[in-house]
């Protein structure tokens, strides 16, 4: 079996261009394909797995969503939710609850971030510290 070793080297620069029209290829191609693919995954979710498979579904798109908003937001939630020496907001393959976790661990949550860490415990108890992944590659 060969196993590939994850590097930790940061993201290769990219044009503005090319980041401006990846974007826009990427917006479009969900809002013309998303919908058929969300029905689809239903159905085959639902006749491959039952209900089950519904929630794991969902689950996915969930987590995928999160992912997203760690990104699109992070520089919102860097000043709002965590101190100047907490885990930063802003890794593409961690989602929003997983640095929650971490800055709740290292107490480095503001007054406003262990609110939201709150309001999530009442949801999910422990939400954010079971949510921590401790496998993310490093975001320089």
């Amino acid at each position: 079996m060969i196993k590939k070793q994850k590097d930790a080297r940061p993201d290769k620069k990219v044009s503005p261009l090319i980041g401006l029209l990846l974007f826009c290829i990427s917006i479009i191609l969900m809002l013309v394909t998303g919908p058929l693919g969300f029905i689809y995954g239903i159905f085959h979710s639902l006749f491959t797995q039952g209900f089950s498979g519904i929630g794991e579904f969902l689950l996915k798109i969930a987590i995928s969503i999160d992912q997203l908003g760690n990104v699109m937001m992070q520089h919102l939630l860097n000043q709002l939710w965590i101190k100047k020496a907490g885990y930063r907001f802003g890794n593409r393959d961690e989602t929003i609850s997983s640095v929650l976790g971490k800055n709740k661990q290292s107490d480095t949550l503001t007054g406003f971030g262990k609110a939201i860490d709150k309001i999530l415990d009442i949801i999910d108890p422990d939400h954010s510290l079971n949510s921590i992944d401790y496998y993310v590659e490093p975001n320089h």
